[in-house]
């Protein structure tokens, strides 16, 4: 049976029009993008059968769009507008860091961060740069990895906070592991980040560490 011949209650578009996108699962939310099936199978079926083969919706998604267009039922066409989506929602993501005040809901940045390094196949050491107010001036990608490590240059991000002329900081970095557990290496780096950037007045207010589920903050640890 194909979609369109489904009672409209549990046709994919027309529950989110209904309910809103959150309430579709993972294999619907790829048949709105399929939108026809393939080999006799509807677009629901292809989906469930494209997360199957590749274990999760993030697997899938962390795909180029060269890569997308090997799956079943997404061409050129599909491929792109899955891009495309991806990119609108971390640009949804970078005007909320524009107007953000960090400090009124900490958890805030630990999402951003988590948008944009947990996809990364090798670690990320990123930070976002707050004014006075602790309103964003800017994100940063500062040090690029292995799969399991990251050299972090102490003066380099008290140069770019001074750059920035910043007055706070919120560090993170990913484990493409997926455990978000700190190791002995990222609690040395962070007290000695600490120390130098209150050297020149600017204050460490987080070191968030992204793998799956929720990212670890250590701050909220008591761990800075």
């Amino acid at each position: 049976m194909r979609i369109c011949d489904w009672p409209k209650s549990e046709r994919p578009r027309e529950k989110i029009m209904k309910h809103g996108a959150s309430v579709l699962s993972d294999a619907e939310l790829l048949a709105v993008f399929i939108g026809s099936g393939v080999n006799g199978e509807d677009a629901l079926a292809t989906g469930r059968g494209i997360l199957r083969r590749h274990g999760s919706l993030r697997a899938v998604l962390e795909r180029s769009p060269p890569q997308l267009m090997r799956l079943p039922g997404i061409g050129l066409a599909r491929a792109s507008c899955i891009a495309a989506a991806l990119e609108l929602g971390k640009r949804y993501l970078d005007d909320d860091l524009k107007r953000g005040d960090w400090m009124s809901d900490p958890s805030s940045a630990g999402r951003y961060f988590a948008q944009r390094l947990r996809h990364r196949p090798r670690e990320i050491f990123a930070a976002l740069f707050l004014d006075t107010r602790n309103r964003a001036i800017q994100f940063e990608e500062l040090f690029h990895g292995t799969i399991d490590s990251t050299e972090v240059h102490l003066r380099e991000v008290v140069r770019r906070g001074l750059r920035h002329n910043a007055a706070a900081v919120i560090v993170g970095h990913n484990h493409p592991s997926g455990n978000p557990e700190p190791s002995l290496a990222d609690r040395r780096v962070t007290a000695h980040l600490k120390q130098a950037l209150k050297l020149v007045d600017i204050r460490l207010l987080d070191h968030f560490i992204v793998g799956d589920g929720p990212p670890v903050s250590m701050a909220a640890r008591g761990e800075l």
